[in-house]
């Protein structure tokens, strides 16, 4: 499986702050999902940016992004995802914010999104280290199974 995490943030795209929310997602996907690469970018909160990170790993089996899913003015993530993608994928983003819920209340403001472009599965997660731990978790023993359904393998 390839799979690439894209860390959306202005101040860690220019190094005010260390990422450790796109690290700790590698870390994780490492331990529990049979990745054969997995690579990783950070790019600031502009369309340009975002667009040129997803495109480049278009064809990948999984785009995982962490940051912008907020309702502050800078982020706009889940716009542009919803924007790249050919098809929704509702019950990942549903799925992510009511377990999400069960943490913390804030859960409720994310916009986060998931969607597929051609047989890519796109997914937004929320920009904290806990958010992304717990929304990695969740997603993860999926993974395997979407994209055999993909691959037209069957369930």
């Amino acid at each position: 499986m390839k799979v690439a995490v894209i860390t959306i943030s202005d101040r860690a795209s220019k190094g005010i702050y260390e990422d450790l929310s796109g690290p700790e997602i590698k870390n994780i996907l490492m331990e529990i999902v049979p990745v054969a690469k997995i690579e990783s970018k950070i790019v600031p909160d502009e369309e340009v940016d975002i667009l040129q990170a997803l495109e480049l790993y278009k064809g990948y089996d999984f785009i995982l992004t962490t940051g912008g899913t907020g309702i502050g003015p800078r982020d706009v993530t889940p716009n542009i995802t919803e924007k790249y993608c050919d098809r929704e994928l509702p019950g990942i983003s549903e799925t992510l914010r009511a377990e999400s819920l069960k943490e913390t209340n804030s859960a409720m403001l994310s916009r986060g999104y998931s969607g597929m472009k051609d047989n890519t599965i796109i997914v937004n997660f929320p920009g904290s280290v806990k958010a992304v731990r717990l929304c990695t978790n969740v997603i993860a023993p999926v993974m395997v199974h979407a994209v055999k359904m993909i691959k037209g393998e069957g369930h």
